[in-house]
């Protein structure tokens, strides 16, 4: 989050959040924060069960493809 605020001076970001709290409200903004983390959250969720898939997959196919004994004749 303050990747994008490196660039903005004390003043700017004042401004902004004064903005931002005359648009919506002060109490509108916690629900908007809850809501966004939220959000955040069922996406790392969702981006971890699909690591957590590809990486079940991979192993899988992993032990399929080694030979066995009886696979291997010599």
């Amino acid at each position: 989050m303050l990747l994008f605020i490196g660039g903005l001076c004390g003043t700017e970001v004042v401004l902004i959040i004064l903005a931002i709290v005359l648009l919506f409200g002060a109490k509108r903004i916690p629900e908007l924060a809850k809501g966004l983390g939220r959000g955040i959250r069922e996406f790392k969720d969702a981006t971890k069960e699909i690591k957590n898939d590809l990486k079940d997959s991979a192993e899988a196919t992993k032990q399929h493809d080694t030979p066995t004994d009886s696979q291997n004749p010599h």
